[in-house]
């Protein structure tokens, strides 16, 4: 196998930032190129870039798989061919299988959070650790299992627990993006200036103005608590200046009708 990457080294634009170092997927004899793409997209997305392919079974490259990666090209360039698991797994510390069967193993059996919690740990001492997935159609061999550390078990339907496996790494490499601190971007805001309070509380008089013209503060003495109340609803809003002159429009749309043509 070609000499492996050092993971702390892999850098790449993602939102403007870059890769973090973080495990690697060993795909261990996949029977399907466009699986293989399938694994490489869901990494991607999810800040894992490095993959080892174990004696693919319609070889290496494979246009499926770079047809169905859909722009992760990146994984499949670095991608490392291995003819033996023993051999793609000699430069990993620590080491995780994913399988349907954990009931067959004495390993230690963890939920994805917990795997990755537990990866994220040692990936921040400079441990180098590994994902261990089988072949589609009969999952990972035990012997393969027995060269991991411990067993990762999705909590799937016991009555239906087909995941195929870009699946199951969709859902390890979430997991790891949650565990190494990934957050939703926030919302750009910067073209949507927030109302000043002159304008919101334009907007309130103008808004009280026409309800009590529509006899809405009826009766009078509830008047105090109904603005009260209609005014915090509108505060919690955050309103923009837009959002100011936009519904200062649809009340004079309300109170003085359509123009005639």
């Amino acid at each position: 196998m070609t000499k492996p990457q050092k993971q702390g080294k892999l850098r790449l634009a993602r939102d403007k930032g870059e890769l973090r170092p973080a495990p690697s997927i060993v795909l261990v004899e996949p029977q399907l190129g466009e699986n293989i793409g399938a694994v490489a997209r869901a990494m991607l997305n999810f800040g894992m870039s490095d993959l080892v392919i174990v004696n693919p079974r319609d070889g290496w490259p494979n246009e499926k798989a770079v047809a169905m990666a859909s722009g992760a090209s990146l994984v499949l360039d670095r991608a490392r061919l291995a003819p033996t698991t023993a051999e793609a797994l000699g430069a990993f510390h620590h080491v995780l299988a994913m399988t349907a069967r954990p009931r067959e193993s004495l390993l230690p059996v963890l939920t994805p959070r917990e795997a990755a919690e537990a990866m994220k740990l040692r990936t921040d001492r400079g441990e180098r650790c590994a994902i261990l997935l089988g072949p589609e159609r009969t999952g990972l061999a035990n012997d393969d299992v027995n060269r991991a550390s411990g067993v990762i078990s999705i909590p799937v339907n016991p009555a239906f627990a087909s995941l195929n496996v870009a699946q199951a790494a969709v859902v390890i490499a979430y997991e790891w993006a949650i565990a190494d601190g990934a957050a939703p971007a926030p919302a750009d805001l910067v073209s949507a200036a927030p109302a000043t309070r002159e304008q919101f509380e334009g907007f309130i008089e103008h808004l009280f103005g026409s309800l009590a013209d529509a006899r809405y503060f009826y009766p009078e003495e509830r008047r105090p608590v109904l603005e009260r109340k209609i005014k915090t609803a509108f505060a919690r809003a955050s309103l923009t200046d837009g959002e100011v002159r936009t519904l200062r429009g649809v009340i004079k749309s309300l109170v003085q009708g359509r123009p005639e043509d």
